[in-house]
């Protein structure tokens, strides 16, 4: 084990459309994606795209979306750890005009207590906060063996507060700042004051307003792509945290100002593309993305 992910399962449906039917309309959308979802569960997806194959403690149900998500990470050569719940969650995003619309159906009623695993020669943990029991054992677990602990905070959860102790890089989303009544200034202040070493406010198309183990507020401009090539944001900070986890298990003499680089260039693939599997990059996709913008980074 490289690596483990920690978060909860979707399956995510996505579809684009330029009318929302109400009553007993129908209405025909003009194109679709299925795929694997959910924050650290995407993630981890990315991670192994880009030649790491990790470990996942996952929700999985025994149903056709459970089956279907477990042939998925067989495809991925993901080790999948599953923690039983009743039935799949699902989620409807319906991506316009750079944003994303949501609609989700979650079980995380865990039937079982978390798998207890051999961390044997773990380098990174990467949670988002879902299945808090399972998040809070294995970061502190980790900060103890000096594993590095990477946060998703896309939201605020019951485990939020206690979790950031254990935390070496925190990369939280506005919305999180809006749910604490916090600038994102401050939240980075809030970051320092819990003991993450490198923290970081995504802010989409303003780039990522973060700091590093110096303590030194730094800003990394989002790559400027044309308005017209925004097909699907949905998953990105999804794709730029796996990109970064990676980035760092391979390249650990790298600064977090370059692994952070690596991961803007992902997931500026990603918004690229239909949902989430098809916005996976691999690393020609991402040199790729480096090589146009390297005039404008």
């Amino acid at each position: 084990m490289q690596a483990l992910f920690i978060g909860q399962t979707y399956i995510d449906v996505t579809f684009i459309t330029d009318h929302m039917p109400t009553g007993d309309e129908k209405h025909v959308a003009s194109d679709y994606a299925v795929s694997f979802g959910g924050n650290a569960v995407t993630a981890a997806f990315c991670c192994a795209k880009l030649g790491i194959e990790p470990d996942v403690i996952a929700t999985v149900a025994n149903d056709w979306l459970g089956r279907m998500f477990q042939d998925m990470t067989a495809k991925y050569g993901i080790s999948v750890h599953p923690r039983k719940v009743k039935t799949s969650s699902l989620s409807f995003i319906m991506p316009k005009d750079g944003k994303r619309a949501i609609v989700r159906c979650r079980d995380d009623e865990h039937i079982h207590p978390f798998p207890v695993l051999n961390l044997g020669e773990c380098r990174a943990l990467h949670v988002d906060g879902h299945q808090p029991d399972a998040a809070i054992h294995y970061a502190q677990l980790c900060r103890e063996a000096g594993i590095l602990t990477s946060l998703d905070g896309g939201g605020l959860r019951s485990n939020t507060h206690e979790l950031l102790q254990f935390i070496d890089v925190a990369i939280v989303a506005e919305r999180l700042c809006e749910q604490m009544n916090l600038s994102p200034e401050a939240m980075l202040d809030y970051l320092k004051s819990r003991g993450c070493k490198v923290g970081g406010v995504t802010q989409g198309e303003r780039g990522l307003l973060w700091y590093d183990e110096t303590g030194a507020v730094r800003t990394l401009p989002a790559l400027s792509i044309p308005h017209a090539r925004v097909l699907d944001t949905n998953g990105a900070g999804d794709v730029f945290h796996g990109a970064y986890v990676f980035s760092y298990l391979t390249s650990p003499e790298k600064s977090w100002q370059q692994h952070f680089e690596f991961a803007r260039a992902a997931s500026t693939f990603k918004i690229q593309h239909l949902g989430n599997e098809a916005g996976l990059p691999t690393l020609a996709d991402i040199g790729a993305v480096q090589r146009e913008f390297a005039a404008t980074a």
